[in-house]
């Protein structure tokens, strides 16, 4: 499996970072490339892949916020434009009523896309070849983090969260972690982790590489220092996630 970090910001915008979407991709050819969020900019970044937006499938979303699908119609267009109409939209319960709403708003697209939706919660399912185990993230609204499984590589994903152990048994085993860490030690935050937070909860948790992700312009200047701060209580690989990174994620030896 191949993950590639399209967007690794957040609702405020940095001028160097597109707000969240993942590109997971199989080499193997046994899954089929899968979008993870689609906040704005994450076009952009999917454009600049080999896969394109042409070569999506499905999109899994992990919560509505705006910068987790902001870029959900502008896809549907580009995709449209390029003669294709087909797509799978997977995510929590409000989806297609969301996805309908927004297409409602811009009707001259309404009638022209042949979408199939599906609306999961905490479980789990298949998608795009993936198989996938969901549990429900502390957030301000409803949201899902995923564990991603092929033959040989598994990922896991917080969406937005605070440092649950629900998300920390989750990520148990993964050879690879993205994890929400939006602001650094010192600020006072509900809904998303601060790093001596995350590295408490991943305490003793096998996970092979952890990034982190979702970063506020708070954070800027701050990265060494909040790597640092996660391996006080993570005795583990933790790195600071950039837009356009991508990284292979197999079985460790």
């Amino acid at each position: 499996m191949q993950v590639t970090f399209l967007g690794t910001g957040s609702a405020m915008p940095t001028g160097e970072r597109y707000q969240t979407g993942l590109l997971l991709e199989d080499p193997d050819g046994d899954a089929d490339p899968l979008l993870v969020d689609c906040g704005s900019g994450a076009l952009h970044g999917l454009a600049a892949t080999d896969v394109g937006y042409e070569g999506i499938g499905s999109v899994l979303l992990t919560h509505h916020h705006l910068d987790h699908v902001s870029d959900l119609m502008p896809l549907l267009k580009a995709r449209w434009l390029a003669g294709e109409t087909e797509l799978e939209i997977v995510g929590p319960t409000g989806t297609e009523s969301l996805v309908e709403d927004l297409l409602a708003v811009h009707d001259y697209m309404e009638g022209r896309f042949e979408l199939s939706f599906r609306e999961v919660e905490p479980d789990t399912f298949s998608v795009a070849g993936y198989d996938v185990e969901a549990v429900e993230t502390v957030h301000s609204m409803y949201c899902l983090a995923y564990r991603f499984e092929t033959d040989d590589a598994v990922f896991t994903f917080s969406g937005d969260s605070e440092a649950t152990e629900a998300v920390a048994d989750l990520a148990d085993g993964s050879v690879l972690l993205a994890h929400d860490c939006s602001f650094p030690d010192g600020i006072d935050v509900d809904n998303h982790p601060t790093p001596a937070q995350l590295g408490e909860v991943l305490a003793g948790r096998d996970v092979g590489r952890v990034y982190l992700t979702h970063l506020y312009p708070h954070t800027d200047g701050e990265h060494e220092a909040m790597v640092e701060s996660v391996r006080e209580g993570f005795d583990g690989d933790v790195r600071v996630a950039r837009d356009g990174l991508t990284v292979d994620v197999s079985e460790r030896e």
